[in-house]
């Protein structure tokens, strides 16, 4: 029979066993232990400071605390499901340390607001983490593309060939994909950075508490004006789940073109032993593993984002029990980016090798410059949309006489149009394509060696 979980006089038995696993989140909100105890402190501290405890009463709950977490850290305190959850599991051990002052320490505070202090706290931790992680995988990203920015890949729309472009041009799109993420983050934490301790279960509390006091201590930048609004808010969870989710995305794109790079049609990469596995079955196989259970783990992120999105769409105010039901995903998703994060990084710095001879290649087999041949036109003062036209039709007739337009003779470039010149066949060699789109922000060799120099300086922003 399961012992009786005191809440009050009001309950004279004891819950179903099988509610009660039902009911325990100890399994998973274990993970907040170490936050609760931090905000557990601050709030006994705050009893202290405004005389709702003695200090000497504060100073036992300070220190109590600390020797759950110690406990905690050095394996000698490990709660069970008849805990239920990680605050009553450490209130508990608590009381058994200190005595009935123990049961002081919940004094003008609820789970409600407890719970909503772990949660930012832990998210606020695992924020800056994963910044810092985004801050890594940039770096790699910026090494590889200052070794490759006269390195051409050939760059599709469509999945189709269309220009060649600057490796390193390809490789600081993602760059940028992951400034994007990291700015993302350090919005969101503004609005996770907001304590709701003090709100109490929903409308505030009796006791002359300080909720500015605890703010400080744990370094929030604000608190909640709305006791209603904080102790019910998951915006903040919701924003990083997003945030979360738009970084998949970009891992996600990434580990799609790194499988199809490393593919015997496009043959642009050689996955490394270190980051491929093999066949069971076919010992010529080496599997890009990592980008494929990255594209696979997004999936997860994203089912997350949507079931916070449900879960708070019909709730009414204030807390439900239905917020329990934050944490699993809000902790699985925080491990999934990291371990994406990590996995990716190394793949691109200890895993990929880029084939210069083939990407050499590839670039000069097809008809990836014909824009640039409707531009030596338009410069010459043929309209674009003319020289457009006449390239398509030039286009057309070579590739029924299986020639590239590198092949044609000046000859018959003179017979498609009289401003033909010699210095057709340099305009649009691969490299000249590439170099000459010297716009802000494009390909061209000098615009993507200021980007690197952008991007460095970026990366010195903590």
């Amino acid at each position: 029979m399961t012992e009786k979980q005191t809440w009050s006089q009001r309950f004279e038995s004891a819950l179903h066993p099988a509610i009660a696993r039902f009911n325990a989140s100890i399994s998973f909100d274990i993970e907040l232990i170490e936050y609760d105890i931090t905000g557990s402190q601050a709030h006994a501290k705050m009893l202290a400071h405004t005389g709702i405890i003695s200090h000497t009463e504060g100073e036992a709950l300070f220190n109590g605390l600390e020797q759950v977490r110690q406990e905690y850290r050095q394996g000698q305190f490990q709660p069970g499901v008849d805990a239920e959850d990680v605050h009553f599991a450490v209130e508990k051990r608590l009381t058994e340390i200190v005595g009935d002052v123990g049961k002081k320490l919940h004094t003008a505070r609820s789970r409600n607001d407890q719970v909503g202090t772990d949660t930012r706290l832990y998210l606020r931790d695992q924020i800056q983490q994963i910044r810092q992680q985004l801050r890594d995988f940039q770096t790699v990203l910026v090494d590889i593309a200052e070794k490759n920015v006269e390195t051409l890949i050939p760059g599709y729309t469509h999945l189709q060939r269309a220009q060649p472009v600057s490796l390193a041009h390809h490789l600081l799109a993602y760059f940028q994909m992951a400034q994007r993420d990291w700015e993302r983050l350090e919005d969101v934490c503004k609005r996770v950075n907001i304590s709701p301790l003090g709100c109490g279960a929903l409308a505030g509390t009796t006791f002359p508490i300080d909720r500015h006091y605890t703010a400080n201590l744990l370094h929030f930048d604000n608190v909640y004006a709305n006791s209603l609004d904080g102790v019910s808010d998951r915006d903040f969870a919701i924003e990083f789940l997003c945030a979360a989710s738009i970084i998949m995305v970009h891992l996600s794109r990434l580990s799609e073109e790194v499988i199809l790079w490393a593919s015997e049609e496009f043959r642009f990469v050689t996955l490394k032993d270190s980051c491929a596995t093999g066949s069971s079955i076919m010992p010529q196989k080496k599997n890009p593993d990592v980008p494929e259970l990255v594209r696979g783990k997004t999936g997860r992120v994203f089912g997350h984002l949507q079931a916070m999105l449900v879960i708070m769409k019909g709730l009414p105010l204030a807390y439900n029990k239905d917020l329990q039901e934050d944490k699993e995903g809000i902790f699985d998703s925080v491990n999934t980016v990291k371990a994406c994060l990590e996995a990716m990084t190394i793949l691109l710095q200890e895993g990929l090798e880029f084939r210069h001879q083939r990407l050499a290649t590839a670039v000069t087999e097809d008809f990836a410059n014909a824009t640039d041949v409707a531009d030596y036109l338009a410069a010459r003062g043929v309209p674009f949309r003319e020289a457009y036209n006449i390239v398509g039709k030039v286009v057309k007739t070579s590739i029924a006489a299986g020639k590239l337009l590198k092949d044609l003779q000046l000859e018959e470039w003179q017979q498609i149009h009289p401003a033909f010149a010699a210095d057709i066949y340099e305009a649009i060699t691969p490299r000249q394509v590439v170099a000459a789109r010297n716009s802000y922000g494009g390909t061209g060799f000098v615009q993507v060696r200021q980007a690197l120099l952008n991007a460095r300086t970026q990366l010195i922003v903590k």
